[in-house]
């Protein structure tokens, strides 16, 4: 305990003494919970309010998206009981609001990773940095050197308003409204552990765009999401935000709404404050399923949801932090190091390159913003220390981490921009690609996540060396965004893809085979605004063959200036699918072993042997065969969405869908099951609910609930293409579930 003494006694000064205090009792927490004296579901909440979380480990291994290392740990889990094996490796998440870091912030940060972790810096979707493999006990000590630097894990994870996200560019845009870089950074650290945001149900996200049109800010898809504004005010430009609630992704995305058309600058705070306090008393606390705000504002209606949080606003403290950063908005302005001036230099064809897609022009005349690619979101700690010194010797210290798991250099004067390249090319991060399709988003998926279904990481590291070494695309296809998320959860915002991959799991002959769902018509642009839906799973080991279909078919036969979603529109979800029918096909075990273990991982994704059990001969062929169908039944919904325009029917369809894979799974219960469908949900509950077999571990009931709510009023209401939409999207999950409901009880082994 001697370094813990020192690293306290050394670091106290640097910080605030309240922030020292919440350090200190969160180590007092440790030793009390290793003692057995606070309850699990306590302490839980209090570590993820600190940032750290359990990870998953039982594999050992991560992949770096070049190979996959094996990591040498030893077993055991923070979240279990005092008997704990306390040198488990957990997760801690480092909150960098707006992704704006500084180079001695970075430089501490790759200390902490060589000292604690695996030496791997993550950079997440939400500009965060995660470091992988950490001691719990280790985190007191990180977070006291953390805050030395100006930097907080605290509300980085668990019930909380979470990292405050924001525009890359914003200061530096050409598009941009105004920058909405002081904005952003007051609601951070307005919100940070504010009385009010402590009884949420489940977290909060908020984010800000300096514009409508680009997908930096990505407002469309987070709990609260504020779009740079000017309007008119008695003769005189009056800035605000266009100010939306209730979006998110998840298992079943929904896009955020409009709450006010113009939200005054100096409203924005407190109407952030009330929409908080509205969450928290009517959230859900129970459910956690349904706990989010976009569930509320559902649930309430965007109307009812406004006039509740106009009505929160009148009832206000007032508080002078509202408008006390007003006064001064540029002091956080950024300021460059050297005079802007022109690229005068030729530095050869990688140069070329990397200019061509990770430089942008910045509005400032003579600056340019430089992208540095981050393979899978990481880098090592002596790749961070070079980044650390280019931003002291090139931009004045001006760097940001991206929501596509990269890191933005600004200000950097043009006739540098060859210097900076050939600096960071000799670390190994000149990569080119920037926002291409080789750039692909991914989650952590099976490494390090207990959620992971497919190893997203490995995918994505597939893909991207694959296209690599691909004939050179047409600019079109090059222009695509390739997303991935492990599971249906969309850490890695699959649904705003162009070409999305979402994790799941299939039973071939007795043995589990890594999928991916295919999932196509999201948009990128306009701050996310359109999902796309899946429409069908691939085996993970065909899914870079697909790509090469996939995008081979756009640039061949889209129109000019048609982008992907618009093409997939006008040839239909069934024409697409068609491209890739034959590769859902698995070949057997004995024909091609390596379809049976996921990217990265040589071994064997599942044992895959069945038990001999009563339904062996004749019920598995049964329930496949209806899992099928309900397949079917949900790709013909989409079609009918989107080809013939009727919600109506599709939401039928979507809901026929559930019943088929109901039945399917209950018919080996009941052998007299008919087709009536009170018949098929009452004994779907009585032998897959009420026994628990449905029972996800993760999720609960939660995709039970989706087949309940259809039956008891899908059929009752006229639904829009916006809730039929929402339907087949819970159809999805509902009959992803029973397949895994039906590996789970079908192939014990598995």
């Amino acid at each position: 305990m001697t370094a813990v003494r020192n690293w306290k006694e050394s670091l106290r000064d640097r910080m605030p003494e309240s922030l020292a205090r919440e350090i200190d009792i969160f180590e007092t927490q440790i030793e009390l919970r290793k003692a057995g004296k606070i309850g699990d579901k306590m302490f839980a909440e209090t570590r993820l309010r600190k940032g750290v979380y359990g990870q998953r480990y039982d594999n050992g291994r991560r992949h770096d998206g070049e190979k996959t290392q094996a990591l040498e740990f030893p077993c055991g889990d923070l979240t279990k009981g005092p008997e704990t094996v306390w040198d488990a490796p957990g997760m801690m998440r480092i909150k960098i609001p707006l992704g704006k870091v500084t180079p001695d912030q970075l430089d501490l940060m790759c200390e902490l990773a060589e000292e604690y972790s695996d030496q791997i810096l993550h950079v997440t979707t939400r500009q965060d940095i995660q470091l992988h493999f950490i001691h719990i006990d280790d985190t007191p000590d990180l977070m006291r050197r953390l805050a030395s630097v100006g930097i907080t894990t605290h509300e980085a994870c668990g019930n909380s308003v979470r990292n405050v996200t924001a525009c890359q560019y914003a200061g530096v845009c050409n598009d941009q409204t105004f920058d909405v870089t002081p904005y952003a950074h007051a609601a951070a650290m307005f919100l940070l552990g504010h009385d009010d945001v402590q009884d949420f149900g489940r977290k909060l996200k908020p984010a800000f765009s300096g514009c409508k049109d680009n997908p930096c800010g990505l407002t469309t898809f987070h709990d609260i999401g504020c779009i740079a504004q000017v309007r008119e005010v008695d003769g005189k430009p009056k800035r605000g935000f266009e100010f939306y609630v209730g979006g998110g992704l998840g298992a079943v995305p929904h896009p955020a709404k409009l709450l006010e058309e113009f939200t005054p600058e100096e409203e924005l705070l407190p109407m952030m404050q009330a929409v908080c306090r509205v969450f928290a008393r009517l959230g859900e606390k129970e459910n956690r399923s349904r706990a989010r705000l976009k569930f509320l504002v559902n649930k309430l209606g965007i109307e009812e949801f406004t006039r509740l949080v106009k009505e929160e606003r009148t009832k206000l403290r007032p508080d002078p932090r509202w408008t006390a950063y007003l006064d001064d908005l540029a002091s956080l302005d950024e300021k460059p190091l050297k005079p802007g001036s022109e690229l005068v230099v030729d530095a050869g064809e990688r140069f070329k390159a990397w200019f061509k897609t990770n430089v942008r022009p910045q509005a400032q005349p003579g600056y340019s913003c430089a992208i540095v690619t981050l393979p899978l979101g990481d880098f090592t700690p002596d790749q961070g220390r070079t980044m650390s010194d280019l931003a002291r010797e090139f931009t004045n210290c001006s760097l940001r981490f991206t929501v596509d798991q990269n890191m933005l250099f600004r200000w950097v004067s043009n006739a540098d921009l060859p210097e900076l390249f050939a600096r960071l090319d000799a670390a190994g991060l000149g990569a080119s690609g920037a926002e291409t399709i080789s750039d692909i988003t991914s989650c952590p998926g099976t490494d390090t996540c207990k959620l992971g279904i497919s190893s997203s990481r490995g995918l994505a590291g597939e893909l991207r060396r694959h296209l690599s070494v691909a004939p050179e695309l047409p600019p079109a296809a090059q222009a695509l965004h390739i997303k991935c998320s492990g599971c249906f959860n969309s850490c890695g915002q699959h649904h705003v893809a162009d070409i999305g991959f979402l994790g799941v799991s299939r039973n071939v002959s007795g043995r589990r085979v890594p999928h991916f769902q295919l999932v196509v018509g999201g948009q990128w642009t306009e701050n996310g605004k359109t999902y796309g839906l899946a429409i069908g799973a691939i085996p993970s080991k065909h899914v870079p063959q697909a790509v090469d279909r996939l995008t081979k078919a756009y640039a061949e036969g889209r129109r000019e200036g048609e982008n992907y979603r618009q093409y997939v529109a006008r040839v239909g979800k069934k024409a697409v699918r068609q491209l890739i029918d034959d590769l859902t096909q698995v070949p057997s075990y004995e024909a091609n072993p390596s379809f049976y273990s996921d990217w990265g991982d040589p071994r064997e994704y599942t044992i895959g042997d069945m038990g001999v059990g009563e339904c062996a001969g004749e019920i598995v062929p049964f329930v496949e065969m209806g899992l099928a169908a309900s397949e079917r039944e949900l790709f013909e919904a989409q079609v009918i969405l989107d080809e013939e325009g009727n919600a109506t029917k599709a939401a039928e369809r979507a809901y026929q869908a559930m019943l088929h894979a109901a039945k399917a799974l209950t018919r080996e219960r009941n052998a007299n099951l008919g087709d009536d469908p009170d018949e098929i949900v009452r004994e779907f509950k009585l032998h897959l609910c009420d026994t628990r077999l449905f029972h996800d571990p993760y999720v609960g009931d939660k995709f039970a609930n989706f087949l309940f709510s259809a039956h008891g009023n899908g059929t009752t209401t006229s639904p829009n293409n916006a809730t039929a939409h929402q339907r087949i999207e819970e159809a999805q999950l509902f009959v992803e579930a029973a397949h895994q409901c039906y590996i789970r009880n079908a192939s014990p082994a598995s």
